[in-house]
């Protein structure tokens, strides 16, 4: 029977994550046998053409205990006179201490339900996300006694508290994480930074048709000359979207522009309400999530792509946010902030352009210029479309998480 790798995921199939769909391809296209285990079912009304395109089996976990007791007692009966059990029992006590929350008792049972469903052949456990899927694979992978992994981003680095990033990072086989920043973080709590690499998990190239157009004209001086400018992101707190509206109203009346939104969240009532507040809404197309290839061809419609990223106050950020890869792809240029991973993918002036964060009068002033200029706005995007394509491909990456993966599962693939 050939050695499977375990994924686990917080949610499958999900619109927000194609970079993880990209990835899990990439794997089955390497020979790897794969299982995903989600802690939750999928929302989205749509998905991704991806997705239709892998083959792994999908195992949902039960995401409220209560809602599948049964299972969890299961689970519980088969393994509770294990070795492993004790282990991950101990672990569970000391860990709740620190966080005696009905949230960590979940974790546990998940984790008990995942170890008793797992196939045989699973050889290795390779978590995405730093917080509720890493948990539950810490948990499973004494319960099953097999080495695990993780792939850390954002939201998932640095809203969790120390001691549990310490705990996680002394138990993994390694971590991988997408910038820079986060690298240092995580590897200055590690009891083994050779542990902890940097990974930019690119794009994959031979699914992006090329925007052969390029950027168009248009200079916002008149109604035919009416800029489009463009954002795609879910509707929460770090994506600062608050701040992009208040810069879009501070812009001079006699520019012309239109804005369209694509994406989902929380917050997009709020946003709705604050745009028409603002006298905005006639000049915003809310789109909601939409499927990658609408996406791509919104991207090549517009004129510039606007992602306002900041630090939230409960530390949550973005890494690098793939839709500045995925807009820089199409030849379009783009406008953000110079926070986390954005810098390693976007140079000032050069490949993109960078404001402060949380600055809406700076942000004004950045859209005055980028609309009212076409020709920078063509340098911009031709720079930041070669940059991302020699820099940021997918293959790269691949490459150091199948050596990473086999070495893991102790697959020789040398001969």
């Amino acid at each position: 029977m050939q050695p499977q790798l375990a994924i686990v995921l917080k949610g499958y199939p999900r619109l927000s994550e194609t970079f993880i769909a990209q990835e899990i391809r990439a794997l089955e296209l390497r020979g790897f046998e794969l299982c995903i285990f989600s802690l939750r079912h999928p929302y989205d009304p749509a998905t991704h053409p991806i997705h239709d395109e892998i083959r792994a089996p999908v195992i949902y976990l039960p995401e409220y205990v209560h809602n599948d007791i049964a299972r969890v007692l299961r689970a519980w009966w088969q393994l509770r006179k294990t070795r492993g059990y004790r282990m991950a029992r101990r672990s569970l006590m000391r860990d709740f201490r620190h966080d005696p929350t009905p949230n960590r008792l979940r974790r546990f049972a998940q984790a008990l339900v995942m170890a008793n469903e797992m196939p045989d052949s699973v050889r290795h456990f390779y978590s995405h996300f730093m917080h509720t899927p890493a948990s539950v694979t810490y948990y499973a992978s004494q319960l099953r006694q097999q080495s695990w992994s993780v792939s850390a981003h954002a939201k998932d680095i640095w809203t969790i508290p120390e001691w549990e990033l310490r705990q996680k990072l002394g138990s993994i086989d390694w971590v991988v994480t997408c910038t820079a920043a986060n690298q240092k973080y995580l590897a200055g709590l590690s009891p083994d930074r050779e542990k902890v690499s940097l990974l930019y998990h690119g794009l994959d190239f031979n699914r992006f048709d090329c925007n052969q157009s390029g950027q168009t004209m248009r200079d916002g001086s008149s109604a035919e000359k009416q800029v489009r400018l463009i954002s795609v992101g879910r509707a929460v707190d770090k994506k600062g979207y608050e701040i992009l509206l208040q810069a879009l109203a501070d812009l001079d009346l006699n520019i012309h522009w239109q804005f369209t939104h694509i994406g989902g969240g929380e917050l997009l009532h709020k946003l709705k309400k604050q745009a028409a507040g603002l006298g905005l809404e006639s000049r915003i197309e809310w789109l909601g999530a939409l499927p990658q290839t609408r996406v791509l061809a919104c991207y090549r419609d517009a004129d510039l792509f606007v992602l306002p990223s900041k630090i939230s106050a409960d530390g949550d950020r973005d890494g690098l946010p793939n839709v500045l890869m995925e807009a820089q792809s199409q030849r379009l240029a783009c406008l953000s902030t110079n926070i986390s991973g954005i810098p390693e993918l976007i140079l000032h002036a050069e490949t993109g352009w960078l404001v402060e964060q949380k600055d809406s009068a700076q942000l004004s002033m950045a859209l005055a210029r980028l609309i009212g200029d076409p020709d920078l706005r063509r340098s911009l995007a031709q720079a930041g479309f070669e940059r991302v394509r020699e820099q940021f491909s997918m293959e790269r990456g691949i490459d150091c998480l199948v050596k990473r993966l086999n070495q893991s599962m102790g697959v020789d693939k040398s001969s």
